[in-house]
């Protein structure tokens, strides 16, 4: 033997056995709960856990009644796969079965026997996690990871929505209000530096529908224009989302979007619009509101859509403001009134400055409504 090895006695091949059977415990556990690995750890668990509420309603019923395996019925129910659930299911029954056999019939002890209203419990929470389980086996996300999927989507989509870096001279910020307080919207923002960083390109778009309806559309939109956006001429980037969104061959697949186009060094820009809201600009020499309109059609409605834009320049001390209709829209208010009390409540950040303003007009303007609400603002100090 090599001097300095170590003995290979029955307490060293023991704590190696030992040593490479929890290894594979934690890895197990591990994978399952990252959605990859087998089940039987689960399965194991709750196996053991349903005898033992069966010894524990024999001894002390007052304690733990018979409907205390809805417990790992239920757990089962989330965690395990329908084949495994039924094994389960027969475990859960035949534990019904022993403590009928021990704590008499229902007759003779109402308040601690199995009645048919425990069985009728435990049944109606078994057959409702087996929906669960077949239907998250048909999707194929297990739980555990389907909250990360959608935390990540969420991230995904306000990343996207993230505005450059701007030089010295120029701020740019975007609110998002998704309806009922969700966390995914139909409005989202993209956008990107070209040219050398000189030209400043942000879309906002609208998607039909609102919330979690049109999250998933706006997800896929969202990154499919972030790779148009800056790849394409300016004035080509509608026409292919427009096309884009049509070979999509959606029920509600339609959407309103602007494209704001601004030179940072000269501040002149452009606005093309699909169906979308004219944007407003404050001038910072009159004090006044100009509305910026340009026409174009939605897109994903006809293939030969044309869109126009139209132009204009922001002086040092001028405001850009684009809005998703959500904003200003509601039920018996013309939309024009809308607009009028969004600029009533932009007219009070024009002393104190447009920083940090975005999230703020949306509380004062729209804070209860039910729909996605969008707002970019883009100033020149």
């Amino acid at each position: 033997m090599a001097r300095g090895a170590a003995p290979d006695g029955p307490v060293a091949r023991w704590r190696r056995s030992l040593h490479r059977a929890r290894t594979r415990l934690r890895r197990s556990a591990v994978d399952y709960f990252r959605g990859d690995g087998a089940d039987w750890l689960a399965l194991a668990t709750l196996l053991l856990t349903v005898p033992l509420l069966g010894w524990a309603t024999s001894v002390a019923p007052a304690w733990c009644p018979p409907t205390a395996l809805v417990f790992p019925v239920l757990v089962g129910g989330l965690l395990l796969r329908p084949a495994s659930l039924l094994l389960l299911y027969a475990a859960a029954g035949t534990a019904l079965v022993s403590e009928n056999a021990i704590l008499g019939p229902y007759q003779d002890n109402p308040s601690g026997a199995v009645t048919p209203g425990t069985v009728l419990v435990v049944g109606a929470v078994g057959f409702a996690g087996l929906l669960i389980a077949q239907f998250r086996s048909r999707v194929g996300v297990p739980w555990r990871r389907g909250g990360t999927m959608l935390f990540d989507l969420r991230e995904r989509i306000r990343v996207q929505s993230q505005l450059p870096r701007l030089p010295h001279g120029w701020h740019a910020e975007m609110a998002l209000r998704p309806a009922g307080g969700q966390s995914f919207s139909g409005d989202f923002v993209v956008a990107t530096r070209t040219s050398g960083g000189r030209i400043l390109e942000v879309v906002l778009t609208d998607v039909s529908g609102k919330g979690m309806d049109a999250g998933s559309r706006a997800l896929l939109l969202s990154g499919a224009f972030g790779g148009l956006l800056g790849s394409l001429p300016p004035h080509r980037f509608l026409t292919a989302a427009n096309g884009y969104l049509l070979r999509q061959n959606w029920d509600e697949g339609f959407a309103t979007s602007v494209h704001l186009v601004l030179d940072l060094e000269s501040g002149d820009y452009e606005l093309l619009s699909a169906g979308h809201l004219p944007g407003m600009q404050l001038s910072a020499g009159s004090g006044r509101w100009e509305e910026k309109a340009s026409n174009g059609l939605m897109l994903g409605v006809h293939e030969e859509a044309e869109f126009h834009g139209t132009k204009g320049t922001l002086r040092s001390g001028d405001v850009l403001m684009l809005f998703t209709d959500g904003l200003v829209e509601a039920s018996g208010r013309d939309l024009a009134e809308g607009i009028d009390r969004l600029i009533g409540e932009a007219d009070r950040f024009v002393a104190q400055g447009f920083r940090g303003a975005a999230w703020r007009l949306i509380e004062a303007v729209a804070k209860d409504v039910n729909d996605d609400r969008a707002l970019l603002i883009v100033c020149r100090d």
